[in-house]
């Protein structure tokens, strides 16, 4: 991560008001939004959301109410999770709004400084036992078909050109509904469309859909947008999916169990990797990763296996 070097220069377009997005793609050699671009831009707009939380609730009882109301007609629900939950400016109002809650709630964003937003904020307003976690979309830290509902509020969007990807990933981990608001290319106005080819914003996620033969159970526009050049649009994907598997957290790169080691730290014996966790947040990104062979290697036990004996 190379881009980290630059993290002064940034905090100080950002300051100013600039975009750090473009900033860190006029430095670099990629054209699209990379991982890395889009978690330090995200990382330091960490707090501005829950500002406009505060400003828009109106708006956001709106549109998290309608989000609840599809939820809610899927019988079932034992576990929900929002993929790019961010500061849970918008979980913290679905939970609220929804008429039978399940047992599991997840979010995970791939900025830790957002997630500490999120649990305060979720603190704050007097929700308790979400899990929050950092994770990649792209490399997420669970088990196939082991949440019954995955949603999204406009957190693929950045990742414009890894559409199948995302979709893919997503649909893995899905157990029955997987429920998209991200922006429609399709249902835009040429400046939209114009608008977010220049962001690098995705436009083609139903497309892909169709093609990857998802069961496409609804598209349309969403009741709710807050910005007409980038309009929501609405996807339902159905997923039948047979499965036992629990929303365990698990390595993001082997999908191996993890287990506590410490208050501080996670360990998959099987891939050798511990994954730290900061502030009660695990942190599951695999650039997290620490490779510790031995750490579950008893001192005392390897010298009196392998007859070390120490004449000092």
């Amino acid at each position: 991560m190379k881009k980290f070097e630059q993290l002064q220069k940034i905090k100080d377009i950002y300051a100013q008001g600039g975009n750090i997005i473009q900033y860190l793609k006029s430095i670099g050699d990629n054209d699209k939004n990379t991982i890395e671009d889009i978690l330090i831009s995200y990382d330091f707009q960490a707090g501005s959301y829950v500002k406009g939380f505060a400003k828009n609730q109106t708006y956001n009882r709106n549109y998290c109410g309608a989000l609840a109301q599809l939820i809610d007609r899927i019988e079932g629900v034992e576990s929900l999770m929002e993929v790019g939950v961010g500061e849970a400016t918008t979980l913290n109002t679905v939970v609220r709004n929804l008429k039978q809650k399940p047992a599991e709630i997840l979010g995970f964003d791939i900025s830790w400084s957002r997630l500490k937003f999120a649990k305060e904020l979720l603190q704050d307003l007097g929700i308790e036992g979400v899990r929050l976690f950092t994770a990649n979309l792209f490399e997420t830290p669970l088990l196939d078909s082991s949440i019954d509902v995955v949603y999204t509020s406009h957190s693929i969007e950045p990742n414009g050109g890894k559409e199948e990807e995302a979709l893919k990933e997503l649909y893995r981990i899905t157990k029955k509904y997987l429920i998209l608001l991200e922006p429609s290319f399709e249902f835009a106005s040429s400046e939209g469309k114009a608008r977010m080819k220049k962001h690098g914003y995705v436009t083609r996620l139903h497309e892909v859909a169709k093609n990857l033969g998802f069961n496409i159970v609804e598209h349309r526009l969403f009741d709710y947008c807050s910005n007409p050049l980038n309009p929501t649009g609405l996807m339902i994907i159905k997923k039948d999916a047979a499965s036992t598997n629990t929303s365990k957290l698990v390595c993001p790169m082997s999908h191996t169990d993890l287990t506590p080691h410490t208050d501080c730290l996670l360990y998959s014996k099987d891939s050798f990797l511990a994954y730290p966790i900061l502030d009660k947040i695990p942190c599951l990104l695999k650039e997290n990763s620490i490779l510790a062979t031995h750490l579950q290697t008893d001192y005392q036990e390897y010298k009196k296996k392998n007859d070390i004996v120490f004449s000092v």
